[in-house]
């Protein structure tokens, strides 16, 4: 049994490659673009490869390694962004899978440095919370995965300046979903802004809705 709950490594292999397809057709991975992982033990964690298409990858493409990033199998090279994922897993022992990905609303926003982090729907408080926005640093570089450290305890999702997004979760199914929220969220922003009349829950209201997202999550 693998810590995503999956009874193989080849059962969280083929889910890498679901998910990777279900990103690229959302537009979410577009070009060789994004990565994901999940944790395979403690020790390590199975990840996408470097400089492909996730529309094009098979089961056998994925990449071992351990927590320091080092290699331990697969023919290919890991994700260059590896860092991201392992400064997630090394800070929030109950995650098990990660998404990197450049949905174009969300990565919009990224760039324009502004958050998802206003009350405006109650949807997204209840999945994700407030979504940061971690300054910029050069992709590739541990810079990157420093620059999400103080950001990583407290939030399910983070925006990435000028690059794209991060979100995770118990499974790839869960993170896949996070990520799906977060560019649900910035469009329903977009519009709001454009349309002059974006209206904040209050207070109270969010407060409700984050004592009923934490009953959620203790029955999921």
């Amino acid at each position: 049994m693998t810590a995503n709950g999956y009874k193989t490594e080849d059962e969280l292999r083929r889910n890498l490659v679901k998910f990777g397809k279900w990103l690229y057709r959302l537009g979410f991975m577009p070009g060789s673009s994004g990565n994901l992982s999940v944790r395979v033990n403690p020790e390590c964690v199975l990840a996408t490869p470097t400089g492909c298409s996730k529309y094009l990858l098979k089961p056998e493409d994925m990449v071992l390694v351990d927590m320091e990033g080092r290699q331990l199998g697969g023919s290919r090279k890991v994700t260059s962004e590896i860092g991201i994922h392992l400064a997630v897993y090394g800070a929030r022992k109950d995650i098990n899978a990660v998404v990197h990905a450049h949905p174009p609303l969300a990565t919009g926003f990224a760039c324009a440095g502004r958050a998802l982090d206003q009350p405006l729907c109650a949807e997204a408080i209840m999945m994700l919370g407030p979504v940061p926005l971690a300054p910029y640093a050069t992709t590739g570089t541990k810079d990157l995965a420093a620059s999400l450290a103080a950001l990583i305890p407290d939030h399910t999702a983070i925006l990435m300046a000028n690059h794209g997004a991060v979100a995770y979760g118990n499974s790839l199914l869960d993170a896949f979903l996070k990520m799906e929220t977060v560019e649900h969220f910035a469009h329903i922003c977009l519009v709001a802004h454009q349309l002059g009349s974006a209206c904040q829950l209050e207070e109270p209201a969010v407060e409700q809705l984050l004592q009923a997202r934490a009953k959620y999550l203790q029955n999921v």
